[in-house]
């Protein structure tokens, strides 16, 4: 039951499967933004709707649609916004301060903007030169000028600058679930819990605080980290010149966990997002532009990205409630249970049920499961 939770709760954190959930159903999924708009980052392009997942950097945006594409829009200086063709196939993205990346849905990275093969001199370091085999890829991260990737096996792979060793993974590099990068530093949740942190640690960034046990997520901020915990609470340190490590009272019921340059943001299971840090209303100059005034109605968010000086909200609709298989009016594990037990059968096989194959595929399979963890914990009208 412990390990079945934790694998919700994880997945939850990762909101693609949330938001997967939000687009097959054909409900509205828009983007809000707020904050810093000097370069347009906050100018969500049209139509802003049938997104699943969103990034953020700086001073640029990227948006992840249904259909596999990406749109970006803000600072493209150095081709961060461009793109590649075919865009399409993306199943995840991620934001460095000059650079992009996407992740396809054949496990391969795409990466765009500065820092090319071939490419030198500030601010080229090698970030979208992918490095090793470019294969079996399951998630995605950046930092300002690094990249990292976590592997099936359970390995990240780092490249990029590495000044301060921020690509330099600590062994064992095994029994990763997750990865995110800060500024100068990256982050690795350990399959039993853990985080494991490297780089630039002035701040001391990467000293993680004790027990160092039973986090789902982790997110990177500037010279700060955050770390989301399985009873819903958010632990944050170092750096906190603005109040970004300060976490809100009540610190519970969030999901997921994002960091920007001096702000902080958190999820809540009521899609609701709290802010804190930098950028707090009544708070101006530098750098406070508004990042943490989150617009009302702070309801029905999925998703939650920060930026440098922005942040991004992606918002859904309230979900109808297919996959209450127990028929006790919510979508639990029950449900989680039964689903599992049909996992991999297909049309004619004496496990399949039509009503688990939520795309009509003939075969209850992985897309399935997103669908109805993308459901979990919500109760029938």
């Amino acid at each position: 039951m412990r390990s079945t939770r934790r694998v919700i709760e994880a997945t939850t954190r990762g909101l693609l499967f949330a938001l997967l959930m939000s687009a097959a159903a054909g409900a509205d999924s828009s983007i809000v933004a707020w904050g810093n708009n000097w370069s347009g980052q906050c100018d969500v392009p049209e139509p802003n709707e049938d997104f699943v997942a969103v990034a953020a950097s700086y001073d640029h945006s990227l948006g992840l649609k249904a259909d596999g594409s990406i749109v970006a829009w803000g600072d493209n200086e150095y081709g961060q916004c461009d793109v590649p063709a075919p865009n399409t196939g993306f199943v995840a993205l991620a934001a460095g301060v000059y650079h992009s990346l996407g992740l396809q849905s054949d496990g391969s990275i795409v990466a765009w903007g500065a820092g090319q093969p071939g490419q030198s001199g500030e601010p080229h370091y090698g970030q979208c030169d992918v490095q090793g085999s470019n294969t079996n890829f399951v998630a995605v991260a950046a930092g300002a000028y690094h990249s990292l990737g976590l592997k099936s096996d359970g390995s990240i792979v780092a490249w990029g600058c590495n000044f301060s060793g921020q690509c330099n993974v600590p062994e064992p590099n095994t029994g990763f679930l997750d990865v995110g990068g800060g500024y100068s530093h990256s982050l690795g949740l350990k399959s039993y819990g853990s985080i494991v942190a490297w780089g630039y640690n002035y701040s001391g960034q990467c000293n993680v605080p004790e027990p160092n046990t039973d986090f789902v997520a982790v997110a990177g901020g500037d010279l700060y980290s955050l770390g989301l915990k399985s009873d819903g609470s958010i632990v944050a340190w170092e750096s906190n010149d603005y109040g970004q490590c300060d976490v809100p009272a009540p610190n519970t019921d969030f999901v997921a966990v994002a960091g920007g340059v001096y702000h902080s943001l958190g999820l809540r299971s009521d899609g609701s997002i709290v802010a804190w840090g930098a950028g707090q209303l009544g708070q101006s100059g530098w750098p406070h532009y508004g990042q943490c005034n989150v617009p009302e109605p702070s309801t029905d968010f999925v998703a939650v990205a920060g930026g440098g000086w922005h942040s991004l909200g992606l918002k859904a609709a309230a979900p109808d409630c297919p996959g209450d298989f127990d028929g006790d009016f919510d979508v639990d594990l029950g449900d989680l249970a039964e689903l599992l037990g049909r996992y991999g059968s297909c049309d004619g096989d004496p496990l399949y049920d039509a009503s688990a194959d939520f795309d009509a595929s003939g075969c209850i399979d992985l897309s399935d499961l997103a669908y109805l963890l993308g459901y979990y914990g919500t109760t029938c009208p």
